[in-house]
């Protein structure tokens, strides 16, 4: 193996691809779903009115039909370079190496354990990014958000109405909704609402427990998705600040990947080039015995197309 150049391990990559955070909560991928592109790609944005407005399509007998042009903005872009590296020195793998090991299951190595890893904090970093992008009203209309506050917070379970506000607010985008993003925060208080359980129930009941299927239905949604991932706030050698990457907040869009590829309305995606890669090299500045540098990353670029797509709710609960 080369002393500096990097490697793409077939086996390390199979680990970061398929590697899960534990608290198995990361839901970018679902929230922008990944589409493959180009390091650098084209994408075009329509205006709306082109596709709203009803040109005379009455065509006179001997007159040729009425002429439409379709036009938008070619925006470029391009698939930024995420991924992060940790260093296994010689002597710990050769320990690893040596010890007696069960003949099936056992540890995982230095190397494996690294790239399982950095694997999670890359996906950590896109899940803060996706949610401050999804959850950020300058990604929607100016009339498709709300900030809640006081008596009209869902955490006010005597007085807001949950249920009313979000049916009102999936008659507002020019695309509608199929999908409600919430986090683990407000979904705590949207499931317990009694609005929702009267409404579920169909009685006067004024306590229970919604399940995600049962809004999804209620709602008329294909998907409920729960933002449920911890990121520490502090620095490096601060006290740890645990806090949720899905904060307070609920966004109800419309995506669908198979749009975005044919260039029709969607709220959002994700430009991916070249999947997930994991690889080392030989470190030999390391320790006494020299390592191995291990990386693990992906090139992707998080892409909002739509902003009529979508409503957002901001502070859902107090």
């Amino acid at each position: 193996m080369s002393t500096t150049a990097f490697s793409v391990n077939p086996q390390l990559t199979a680990i970061a691809l398929a590697y899960q955070n534990p608290q198995a909560a990361l839901i970018a991928d679902k929230v922008l779903p990944r589409i493959p592109t180009a390091k650098k790609f084209t994408y075009t944005v329509y205006t709306a009115a082109q596709g709203y407005t009803v040109p005379e399509t009455r065509v006179g007998r001997k007159s040729e039909p009425n002429m439409v042009d379709f036009g938008g903005t070619s925006v470029t872009a391009e698939c930024e370079d995420f991924g992060l590296d940790d260093v296994v020195p010689n002597d710990e793998q050769e320990a690893f190496d040596a010890m007696p090991k069960p003949s099936t299951g056992g540890p995982v190595s230095p190397i494996e354990l690294s790239t399982m890893m950095l694997t999670g904090l890359v996906q950590l970093d896109r899940e803060v990014r996706v949610a401050n992008t999804v959850f950020n009203a300058v990604n929607y209309s100016g009339t498709n958000q709300t900030t809640l506050s006081g008596i009209g917070q869902w955490s006010d379970r005597a007085n807001s109405d949950p249920l009313a506000a979000i049916t009102m607010a999936m008659d507002i985008p020019l695309v509608r909704p199929n999908k409600l993003v919430i986090g683990q925060l407000a979904w705590t208080q949207l499931r317990m609402h009694p609005k929702l359980a009267q409404a579920i129930g169909k009685s006067a009941q004024t306590a229970g427990y919604a399940s995600r299927e049962q809004i999804a239905d209620l709602l008329e949604l294909d998907e409920i998705i729960v933002g449920q991932g911890f990121y520490n706030l502090a620095k490096k050698g601060q006290t740890p600040n645990y806090v949720r990457a899905w904060g307070k907040h609920a966004a109800l869009i419309h995506v669908d990947q198979f749009a975005a590829q044919l260039q029709q309305p969607t709220f959002g995606w994700t430009a991916n080039w070249g999947g997930r890669i994991a690889g080392t090299f030989l470190d030999p500045k390391v320790g006494l015995r020299g390592g191995t540098r291990i990386r693990s990353g992906e090139s992707v670029k998080e892409v909002i197309a739509s902003t009529d797509a979508g409503y957002f709710f901001q502070n859902c609960v107090a």
